[in-house]
């Protein structure tokens, strides 16, 4: 019996600049709000250099020290899609937009004022706390539940 499965890769990066988080405003449709940058890993590129180089093409900046966080799952089309989650506090570069959505520093507190992607909350608990690594979605009948780890 094979345990090879098909997988999507992809990365988010949470950018860190004292009490602020760099955001996109998602020009997407089927997924519109602030949320992290981020983007698919291309074929035979490395796990980290994919991220900081989504990091750079939708915001302008290079990530100094990016260090991998957690991950996030879920299941998709009788696969996985695996999203690898990145921080740093260091960065080089000049901030501007893409097509991809308007990017801006987010100060903690306004976070809560903004139309953010739905599970933001749960995925920047699992990116900040030494104690958690994983966000996974698990498929409940007709709906997902959200299990941190």
């Amino acid at each position: 019996m094979s345990r090879a499965e098909s997988c999507e890769l992809t990365n988010i990066f949470l950018l860190r600049r004292g009490d602020e988080i760099l955001m996109q405003n998602r020009a997407a449709k089927e997924w519109h709000g602030y949320a992290l940058p981020g983007g698919h890993v291309e074929p035979g590129e490395s796990i980290v250099d994919s991220a900081v180089r989504e990091l750079f093409e939708e915001s302008g900046l290079t990530a100094i020290e990016p260090r991998l966080c957690g991950i996030k799952q879920f299941p998709k089309d009788g696969g996985r899609y695996l999203v690898f989650l990145f921080t740093a506090d260091k960065f080089e570069g000049e901030l501007r937009s893409s097509e991809e959505g308007e990017m801006r520093w987010v100060k903690r507190s306004e976070i809560k004022n903004l139309k953010t992607v739905n599970d933001l909350e749960e995925l920047l608990e699992v990116m900040e706390s030494p104690g958690l690594s994983e966000f996974q979605y698990v498929l409940d009948g007709d709906g997902w539940n959200i299990v941190l780890k």
